[in-house]
């Protein structure tokens, strides 16, 4: 009976409770899943207990100093997300009785993804179909992901984070778009500016510039990349921004490590140097559409051109890259 309930009325339910019982079901508590979500617990509890309230079924039961969900909110979020999935085919295959091509195409992404990947995409698109409406976002791959569950971007260019959705999330299709290396970026007069590839322990004696905590996950990155290394970096200065780590780089204040995407400002006297070795650290990037979107001749028009963008940024000769 539950099962037949869901059929014919999850559409009427706030989609915000539904994808607030998922985060709840995935951080484990109400507290973490109200900080995960930018809420108050009580403002969380009180939305689920309306939402228990209406289906007249328990959704969560304590377990330990958290709470699980029940058989029946389980029950409900897989329903919830078969049917979502479903819609968003139907929508797809009705998109395709559309003589052209309008839009508008939502795509959200972080900063280096549309600098290196989205912008050039959505040029590409506004080239080869003018009359196509393209709306970019920049937000980091969290809020990505959360805009593309509430319906307000069609596309998300993100990379995997920790306590990220994992690749079988039945919510989304997650496919790869680019595996890019990362760089040593160095002062331009520095010893390591002119050599053909380094080693992360070659810059061990260094201070370094990573990006504030806050910003991204790239200081957790840079320290485990360095403890593999066997070497721990000094970490001297923190920025939110590419381009302030490219100034103190370029000023001699320190080295960090930066994706093949990340640009900085022109005038900075800096080397991009490769890393040496077999196991180059590399970032994943990927595309993520609701599940059963992908079908869409808007999103596919859109992931082709992002994979177009993508196969600019293919590995060519490796040298030492400079800016001056």
């Amino acid at each position: 009976m539950f099962s037949g309930w869901c059929v014919q009325n999850v559409f009427m339910i706030d989609l915000r409770r539904l994808h607030m019982l998922r985060v709840v079901r995935q951080q484990g508590t109400v507290t973490a899943a109200a900080e995960a979500l930018h809420l108050t617990p009580s403002a969380v509890s009180h939305h689920l207990r309306e939402l228990a309230r209406e289906l007249k079924v328990p959704l969560l039961e304590p377990q330990g100093r958290g709470v699980r969900l029940t058989p029946a909110g389980h029950l409900l979020i897989d329903h919830a997300d078969a049917l979502l999935a479903r819609w968003e085919e139907a929508q797809a295959e009705l998109e395709s009785y559309r003589a052209g091509t309008t839009g508008p195409l939502r795509i959200a992404g972080f900063t280096t993804a549309i600098s290196g990947l989205i912008a050039p995409a959505a040029g590409r698109l506004r080239h080869s179909h003018p009359d196509l409406l393209v709306r970019v976002r920049e937000c980091e791959t969290a809020e990505s992901m959360d805009l593309l569950v509430a319906g307000e971007v069609d596309i998300a260019v993100v990379e995997p984070i920790e306590g990220g959705p994992p690749p079988d999330d039945a919510r989304f299709e997650q496919s790869p778009l680019l595996e890019e290396p990362h760089l040593m970026l160095v002062p331009g007069d520095h010893p390591l500016a002119r050599a053909a590839s380094v080693r992360l322990e070659d810059a061990a004696d260094e201070d370094w510039i990573v990006s504030d905590p806050g910003a991204c996950d790239h200081a957790q990155r840079v320290r485990m990349l360095c403890a593999a290394a066997g070497c721990s970096p000094r970490i001297v200065h923190a920025a939110t921004h590419w381009p302030a780590i490219w100034s103190l780089v370029g000023n001699g204040l320190g080295v960090s490590l930066v994706p093949r995407l990340a640009e900085g400002p022109a005038g900075q006297a800096v080397a991009r140097v490769p890393l040496a070795g077999g196991n180059t650290p590399t970032r994943r990037i990927l595309t993520c559409v609701r599940r059963g979107s992908r079908r869409n001749p808007l999103i596919d028009l859109g992931i082709r051109a992002l994979e177009e963008a993508a196969s600019d940024h293919e590995p060519k000769t490796d040298r030492p890259r400079f800016a001056a």
